[in-house]
């Protein structure tokens, strides 16, 4: 009898975080908000526009982005930029785009 060759497979608690991170991207104004961040920083209220929400909800958004590490803010006077954290996003986005382009 053959044996099964070994499977590299992640520990489950690996698992469990990126199902969080996953589930913190899964909303359509995450995804616009990761889409914009990719291509460079922007304020709360730009990316508020762009998702045609008020600010106070952009915020939020963001606050559970950053939670997960998949965003980091600089401030510059009064102003807070946002900009993409975690580089694999852009991998993740990339997958999602091409899946959904022709819809």
């Amino acid at each position: 009898m053959a044996t099964s060759p070994k499977i590299d497979l992640l520990p489950f608690k690996a698992l469990e975080q990126a199902a969080e991170c996953l589930r913190t991207l899964a909303h359509p104004c995450r995804l616009r908000i990761v889409q914009m961040l990719l291509q460079g920083e922007y304020t709360v209220g730009e990316l508020a526009e762009a998702c045609e929400i008020p600010s106070h909800m952009a915020s939020e958004h963001l606050r559970l982005m950053q939670h997960c590490g998949l965003l980091r803010s600089e401030k510059d006077g009064r102003k807070t930029y946002y900009q993409i954290a975690e580089p694999h996003l852009s991998k993740i986005m990339a997958c999602i785009e091409k899946r959904f382009s022709s819809e």
